[in-house]
């Protein structure tokens, strides 16, 4: 059973292997509220995940411990389950998915993890976890349905209310509901009248489903930038307790993901991960009554792949009007990639590529297709440019039909 003693409990016992993670100002996220980070993408492993796992591993008794643990993952939980056994002085296992990224089970393996691949999707993993488990008589630690696991992440909680007494809102990224529980367990216990959001990927919203629905709801299959967060469906115990504790949960677009990514490397020069910027990406475009409000968004991890990464930051600055992509239908002769380069420079644009086509099957046997990729300074400044290549006699093509 989870208890505020429980968590207190977790705080002592994890002093000696995670840090207590710093809350940073971040006024440039909502002018109309006052905006903190609670940066656990700076934790040790790079995620709040170690908090749970080494807790839950420390509560085994010895026999258990002797066995050793085994876990799933293909990322964040299992580089905190791996640190939790090193510094517990005993053995771990975690079954990946063989598709995970080799960054993530390198990084497994680097805690002293052993690591089995296991053909297949992370359901595949897990049921080879299963049996394992059930084999070599190993302890199972789950990601989040889990009272001990809850227990860590609810230490977060307890770092908040110290951190900013006069809190009035936290917000909570959401996957099978572990970190929310924890939170809003202990934050709601010390101080009732501090809302609680939670924050899910719109391509995977199981427990913003479960709860509207007010029933457990499994998801035919996720989709989102916010792997960590993917969750097909929530624990038992998580359900309860966010039915309980929480006071509203929203979803945010891979779109809105990407900006929020994009906004915490520019303005605050740190990198989180798509599961941890959800958070953020709920306080910036205003899914959570938010106004005039001492908030702290939690970023709940950092561990982004850079081929990743890349992508995002290309998908945030094209929502943000500062890429764009301009298709032009020309008359193909000499000079008109000329003409075309010397207005947009003088609109102040940059073109970064150029792609010339002959054989688009919509175009005219004499013309050709000029897709063009500019660096921008917004949404306005893309549309001025559009308009000044439309004054000047060009066809533009719009790619989106």
């Amino acid at each position: 059973m989870l208890t505020l003693d429980k968590i207190y409990q977790a705080s002592y016992v994890l002093k000696k292997v995670i840090r207590p993670t710093d809350v940073i100002a971040a006024p440039a996220i909502n002018p109309d509220s006052e905006v903190y980070l609670k940066t656990e993408n700076l934790q040790v492993t790079g995620s709040f995940k170690v908090r749970g796992a080494y807790f839950k591993i420390s509560q085994l008794t010895d026999e258990e411990k002797a066995c050793g643990v085994i876990a799933c993952s293909a990322g964040n939980h299992a580089q905190g389950v791996a640190l939790a056994a090193k510094e517990c002085g005993i053995k771990s296992l975690i079954c990946i998915p063989d598709g995970a990224p080799i960054s993530k089970v390198e990084a497994t393996k680097s805690y002293g993890a052993e690591v089995m691949l296991v053909k297949g999707v992370y359901d595949d993993a897990y049921n080879k976890a299963i049996e394992v488990q059930k084999e070599k008589k190993m302890t199972f630690i789950h990601p989040y349905d889990d009272v001990d696991v809850i227990a860590g992440q609810g230490t977060i909680g307890l770092e908040l209310m110290e951190q900013i007494p006069d809190l009035d809102a936290v917000i909570v990224p959401i996957g099978g509901g572990g970190l929310i529980s924890g939170v809003a367990y202990a934050v709601k216990a010390l101080n009732p009248s501090i809302k609680v959001y939670g924050v899910q990927a719109s391509g995977a919203p199981s427990m913003y489903n479960s709860i509207l629905q007010h029933e457990q709801i499994t998801l035919d299959g996720v989709n989102t930038i916010a792997d960590g967060i993917a969750v097909k469906h929530p624990g038992d115990i998580t359900y309860d307790i966010c039915q309980k504790y929480v006071d509203e949960i929203v979803t945010v677009t891979d779109d809105e993901i990407s900006t929020a990514i994009l906004m915490l490397i520019e303005k605050h020069k740190m990198i989180a991960e798509g599961a941890g910027a959800v958070s953020v990406a709920a306080a910036l475009f205003n899914k959570v009554d938010i106004k005039g409000k001492k908030v702290a968004c939690l970023v709940s991890g950092g561990n982004i792949d850079v081929t990743i990464l890349s992508r995002v930051i290309s998908r945030g600055l094209m929502k943000e009007g500062r890429s764009a992509d301009v298709t032009i239908e020309l008359m193909d002769k000499p000079g008109q990639l000329q003409d075309v380069s010397t207005i947009i420079a003088k609109m102040g644009a940059n073109v970064v590529s150029v792609r010339h086509d002959r054989s688009d099957e919509n175009m005219d046997i004499n013309s050709c297709f000029l897709r063009l990729r500019m660096e921008t300074r917004d949404h306005k400044h893309v549309e001025e440019i559009r308009k000044a290549l439309t004054q000047a006699g060009y066809k533009l093509v719009d790619r989106t039909k």
